[in-house]
C-alpha cells in the first residue's frame, strides 16, 4: 500500500532527516543509497506498520508493508506529517536567517527542520538516552529498548515501546539488559 503526502515548497526531504542522529536509531532505519527513511509505526491495537518513506517532487511517499484500513492510513499520515514537521510554517524563521549573509543557506536549502519521533513520549526516552553518555551507549540503549519491548510489524521489525510497558519492566531490566545505568531508575 503506498500513501502520498504533499510537502511545502521548502521542504527538504534529506535536511530533515540528517537534522539530528534520530534517524539512526530504531525503529528508524536510513538506507542512504537509496535516501528511504524506514520506520515502524505502532497502530494502537492492531500490528504495527513498517513505513517505507521516500522524496519525490513535492511530496513525500509512504509505503507500507501491507495494506491497512483507512482509520490505520490516517494515522500513518498523522505520524508521517508531524515526524517531518510538515505543518510548520517556517517562513519567519527563512526570513531571519536570509537576512545573515553566513545563515542564508539555511533558507535556500530548506534546512532547520529537526526530524521527530511520532509521540513526545518517544521523543523524551531517547533525549534521556542521549545525556552523559557516548553515542555508541545511545545507540545501544535504543536498539536494547525497541529489540526487548517493541512489537513486532509484519516484516520483523519492532516498534518502539509504549509507556506502560516499559513502565512494567523492574529497574534490573534496565540496568542489566538496556545498560542505562542512572537513566534505569
Amino acid at each position: 500500500m503506498q500513501l502520498t503526502i504533499k510537502t511545502p515548497p521548502d521542504f527538504n526531504f534529506q535536511r530533515t532527516v540528517l537534522s539530528h542522529g534520530w534517524c539512526a536509531l530504531l525503529p528508524f532505519e536510513l538506507d542512504r543509497e537509496k535516501w528511504i527513511l524506514t520506520r515502524v509505526i505502532d497502530l494502537g491495537r492492531a500490528r504495527p506498520v513498517t513505513a517505507r518513506i521516500s522524496s519525490a517532487k513535492k511530496l513525500v511517499r509512504v509505503k507500507l508493508s501491507r495494506e491497512v484500513n483507512k482509520r490505520a492510513a490516517e494515522k500513518v499520515v498523522r505520524d508521517v506529517r508531524h515526524m517531518f514537521r510538515l505543518d510548520d510554517d517556517l517562513a519567519e524563521f527563512y526570513a531571519a536567517m536570509s537576512v545573515d549573509p553566513e545563515f542564508a543557506w539555511i533558507s535556500e536549502q530548506g534546512a532547520g527542520r529537526l526530524l521527530r519521533s511520532p509521540t513526545v513520549f518517544e521523543d523524551l526516552v531517547k533525549m534521556i538516552c542521549t545525556t552523559n553518555c557516548s553515542w555508541a551507549l545511545t545507540e545501544k540503549m535504543g536498539t536494547s529498548l525497541v529489540n526487548e519491548l517493541g512489537r513486532d510489524s509484519d516484516d520483523g521489525r519492532k516498534s518502539f515501546p509504549k509507556a506502560d510497558v516499559m513502565a512494567q519492566q523492574p529497574v534490573g531490566f534496565y540496568r542489566d539488559q538496556v545498560r542505562s545505568g542512572y537513566r534505569g531508575s
